[in-house]
């Protein structure tokens, strides 16, 4: 161990001996998210840096502490980047805050999620004990695939130590096209092109116009402009509109009401909920911001096969995330349990007991 990870270790192992809750926390910039902090901080900045780069073969292992924006122009330096796209938040964003909260961007419904591109990770237990899973290289399928279920998990399982994971050359060549037409239309385009060999790289609706961006190599983003149509936007306008999405810093989520996301099926249906909408991922990820109360939200989006989480706002003692059903709940209890006995770790930051 470092001395970092040492002194770390030290203070997981009196916390447990106490029973005092720790905060796991890095830059702080996702603290909205999830269920309500508690416990003493442990600040996990102080771990940083990229440990290898291997451009050739897609792989990057970085300390947990380090800046997001820092590994993003690292990669960048190369010609590469993070496929999912991570939000930031923050300009103090860091790489274990960004697998600990598993959110991806615009591009995650094509390139797929922060899951898909963990390999390894190394990490602190609940009793101080360090421990490492999975590899450094693509082709790793050795063991239980503890790197992906770090993932989302905020904190409650272990603190992060490293972390490595898949990264994506940087496109060729990107269009964004615009449409003007109704959230049903859309959903239904989105759909289509998803089934045809176009290069959409992202999509998203809102107040009546739909947005496609189109990433791969020169000919064929110039046979898809070609093809779809539309209004092209100017590579500035383009990068402000996905960065605004990426970021949250559009003007619909700035908005005082509530901001839920419902995850259903991409051929779903209208939400029906009142209040304005946002569509991203195909029509797999569905943005409302309401005044509704949660039970009719939730119902809302388990009529439609998917659940609703709290974003931001509102009271979160109604729970942020949508309720687990039992036998899922119990699993996550045996895991909570194994890797936090104690339950010291951002207790209750996912759900209440865990």
């Amino acid at each position: 161990m470092t001395d970092v990870e040492q002194t770390w270790a030290e203070q997981i192992r009196e916390a447990a001996a106490s029973k005092t809750p720790l905060r796991i926390r890095g830059g702080g910039s996702k603290d909205f998210y999830g269920q309500p902090l508690a416990g003493t901080v442990l600040d996990a900045r102080a771990h940083r840096g990229v440990i290898s780069h291997e451009p050739t073969e897609l792989v990057v292992k970085v300390r947990a502490g380090t800046p997001l924006a820092e590994l993003e122009a690292a990669l960048l330096a190369e010609g590469q980047m993070l496929g999912f796209e991570p939000p930031h938040f923050g300009p103090d964003a860091t790489v274990g805050g960004c697998v600990a909260a598993g959110l991806s961007g615009p591009r995650r419904a094509t390139a797929g999620a922060v899951r898909d591109f963990m390999l390894g990770v190394t990490l602190l237990d609940g009793r101080g004990n360090r421990l490492h899973f999975g590899g450094e290289v693509m082709k790793n399928v050795a063991g239980y695939d503890v790197a992906r279920l770090m993932t989302g998990s905020l904190g409650t399982l272990g603190v992060l130590l490293d972390v490595s994971i898949k990264v994506l050359p940087l496109p060729v060549a990107e269009a964004t096209l615009r449409f003007e037409m109704d959230a049903l239309e859309a959903v239904a385009q989105m759909n289509r092109w998803g089934g045809q060999p176009l290069p959409v790289s992202a999509t998203s609706w809102m107040a009546g116009v739909l947005t496609v961006r189109l990433s791969g190599a020169e000919a064929a983003v110039t046979a898809a402009c070609a093809r779809l149509g539309g209004d092209r936007l100017s590579e500035q306008a383009a990068r402000a509109h996905w960065q605004g999405l990426r970021e949250q810093s559009q003007g619909f989520f700035g908005g005082e009401a509530p901001l839920w996301r419902l995850s259903v099926p991409s051929v779903a249906e209208a939400t029906g909920l009142a209040g304005s909408q946002l569509i991203e991922w195909g029509g797999a990820q569905r943005w409302v911001r309401t005044e509704q109360d949660a039970a009719s939200v939730r119902a809302r989006a388990a009529v439609l096969g998917g659940h609703a989480t709290l974003f931001r706002g509102a009271d979160k003692s109604v729970g942020a995330f949508h309720p687990l059903p039992p036998a899922l709940r119990s699993i996550h209890q045996r895991l909570k349990h194994s890797f936090d006995p104690d339950g010291i770790l951002n207790p209750g930051r996912l759900y209440d007991g865990l």
